[in-house]
């Protein structure tokens, strides 16, 4: 009797698949949630991602070119101090 059975799975093997980037750097082959364009595992599921208005998600400014200038003034500040320190360490031996 199980043998009879005919599975309609052509909906399914049609239907939108998910795309994104597994770790293996292929692409998800799951299907998509409905009305979304991620499987449930990557983002499609409810509720997913972060919450709106996401206080935790401020900039810091790290990475501004005001602060990688700054970074980068301060190490040669610092590679300066040290060729300092070295020429005084030659001249007091």
């Amino acid at each position: 009797m199980s043998g009879d059975h005919i599975r309609n799975t052509g909906a399914m093997m049609t239907s939108p698949r998910c795309g994104a980037r597994t770790r293996s750097g292929t692409t998800c082959s799951a299907p998509a949630v409905h009305g979304k364009s991620r499987c449930r595992m990557h983002g499609g599921a409810r509720r997913s991602g972060a919450p709106r208005g996401n206080q935790n998600a401020r900039t810091h400014g790290g990475f501004t070119q005001d602060g990688i200038a700054e970074r980068r003034a301060i190490r040669a500040l610092l590679g300066e101090t040290e060729k300092l320190l070295v020429e005084m360490k030659s001249v007091a031996d």
